[in-house]
């Protein structure tokens, strides 16, 4: 199924856009701040009680997203472990175990949306499933699409953001420091980082043969466009390989660019800078764990593994 809006051209793609996008509007996302500050605190204080070390990607970055989703979807909090597997089995497993985790992610997606549609209640899939889209409501199909678009959306993205950004700090101690002292800094920080190491590599389909510098691109096929390398262009920032934290008029394409811009880049922002906040008000300073040494791993998104962090 496609994506919506995702994958969705225009004109309609016009119409699934302006529904969807009161729900991620930037006065919904200070609606919904309560909620990812306490997620984050509560996380946070979880791990410092457990020592002073923790892998940062599996204790705190994957937890953290995953509850906002659910929140936002409107699922209970008790299903956040099963998530978080479910999750990571989509978008890390063996081919097996993505395919067994989108049927349970799916099948449960499924349940959730005929019962809003029976009893709808104040979240996300209660709207969608009581909206007028075309002057009908939307199907089975059409609400699970955009389900699946969030699920892809808005947990691999935002954890792996957060992982570059811990481990950019961690290399970096005076910036750490810095940012420890003022917080108000990490708007732009986060920005900066954003820029620096965008781990979202959009896609879009070809309409038609084409040949672009030499090489031959067919009708259908499926073309990647590394936001990474736009991000060090010369011509838009100034010594753009070097990370300045407080940069300005930063027009980086890390969450894309044109009618298709990521959808949930309010909540995305607002989730890093919270998440970075709590944490650096909380955890003293913080560098890799001696002896270990995180993994990257590429595809449509990039992203860390084994981040091991440790403190004082």
């Amino acid at each position: 199924w496609p994506l919506i809006p995702l994958e969705i051209d225009p004109p309609d793609h016009g119409k699934w856009r302006s529904l969807l996008n009161p729900l991620l509007s930037p006065r919904r996302v200070v609606a919904l701040e309560p909620v990812v500050r306490s997620r984050a605190i509560e996380l946070i204080e979880g791990i410092k009680a457990r020592g002073n070390s923790c892998d940062v990607m599996q204790d705190f970055a994957f937890p953290f997203a995953v509850s906002i989703f659910l929140q936002f979807l409107g699922i209970e909090r008790a299903m956040l472990e099963t998530f978080v597997e479910w999750a990571m089995d989509v978008l890390h497993g063996t081919p097996e175990k993505r395919t067994a985790g989108a049927r349970k992610f799916i099948g449960y997606l499924d349940e959730l949306q005929a019962r809003r549609r029976a009893e709808p209640t104040d979240d996300f899939m209660s709207f969608v499933t009581q909206a007028d889209i075309f002057e009908r409501k939307m199907s089975e199909h059409e609400v699970r699409a955009m389900g699946v678009l969030l699920l892809i959306g808005g947990l691999d993205t935002v954890a792996a953001a957060l992982g570059f950004d811990f481990y950019w700090l961690a290399k970096n101690p005076e910036q750490q420091a810095l940012l420890r002292a003022e917080p108000a800094r990490l708007v732009l920080a986060a920005e900066e980082l954003l820029r620096a190491y965008p781990t979202v590599m959009p896609t879009r389909k070809a309409t038609r043969d084409v040949e672009v510098a030499g090489a031959p691109i067919r009708k259908g096929e499926l073309v990647a466009c590394p936001s990474m390398t736009a991000n060090r262009d010369p011509a838009e920032f100034t010594d753009p390989d070097r990370i300045i934290l407080d940069r300005e008029d930063n027009r980086h394409v890390a969450f894309a660019y044109g009618p298709h811009r990521c959808l949930g880049s309010h909540l995305a922002r607002r989730e890093i800078v919270i998440g970075l906040e709590e944490w650096l008000a909380r955890i003293g300073p913080f560098r890799i764990k001696e002896g270990t040494a995180p993994t990257t791993h590429g595809g449509f998104v990039f992203g860390l593994d084994g981040l091991i962090l440790s403190w004082d």
